[in-house]
């Protein structure tokens, strides 16, 4: 059988600066941003369990994000999708996942800095959100409770979709070291999320290996590479 292909879209996101902050410490801090690549939707069900053949897509719901994923298996499905597309892995990772070094000069792909994440969901903009919420996104008031297929809704002025409600996307970054040890950032909102969670400054925390329903990913990457990446599987 000869292997399937996909063009998998990549934004080209420019360089500048944002402001996060953190609502708990009162706190906020400004972060740089180089030129980066981010995904144009959350990582579906199809693509996933096509590159890590666990599990057979047969049914109504393969063009939906692919939920119920820890942060650790984010971090290894993108070295997995790098090899697959034979670009440098970006993460090495050593006695069981406990190590993880970044090879930041590596073309292979990644999740986005949470500084990033926020970046490129605001695309230009300044307030909580960059439209009409009921018109950008999923969340409880018009889900009817599931999941739904990407790039339903707008998407921002930079053409990324989902990047609010839908499902919560894992970023790479520690939230506090010192109080949380391990625990990763999400961001975005979800299906099942009020309105308030839905915004491009919210943001949630949790162990590396926690997973739910309503909790994803989307994919970034270096420069290199092209803006629309053949992937065969």
């Amino acid at each position: 059988m000869q292997p399937r292909s996909m063009d998998y879209p990549m934004v080209k996101i420019p360089g500048g600066e944002i402001i996060l902050r953190d609502d708990r410490t009162k706190s906020k801090w400004k972060a740089e941003i180089k030129p980066f690549l981010l995904a144009q939707y959350p990582v579906t069900m199809e693509l996933y369990f096509a590159i890590t053949k666990k599990s057979q897509i047969s049914f109504d719901g393969d063009h939906k994000p692919v939920v119920n994923i820890s942060w650790n298996d984010a971090i290894s499905f993108c070295n997995l999708l790098s090899q697959k597309a034979g670009l440098k892995e970006f993460y090495s990772i050593s006695n069981e996942g406990e190590n993880i070094i970044c090879d930041w000069e590596a073309d292979g792909y990644r999740l986005p800095s949470e500084a990033e994440w926020q970046y490129a969901c605001m695309a230009g903009t300044t307030g909580y959100r960059y439209g009409e919420l009921d018109k950008i996104a999923w969340y409880n008031e018009n889900s009817g409770g599931r999941i739904h297929e990407v790039g339903r809704k707008e998407p921002n002025a930079w053409g990324l979709y989902d990047m609010l409600g839908n499902v919560w996307e894992w970023c790479w970054d520690v939230y506090d070291e010192k109080v949380y040890g391990s625990y990763r950032i999400f961001r975005g909102g979800s299906w099942a999320e009020e309105a308030r969670g839905c915004g491009a400054t919210c943001r949630r925390r949790s162990h590396p290996s926690f997973y739910i329903d309503d909790l994803g990913f989307r994919l970034a990457s270096s420069p290199q590479i092209k803006t629309k990446q053949q992937l065969h599987y």
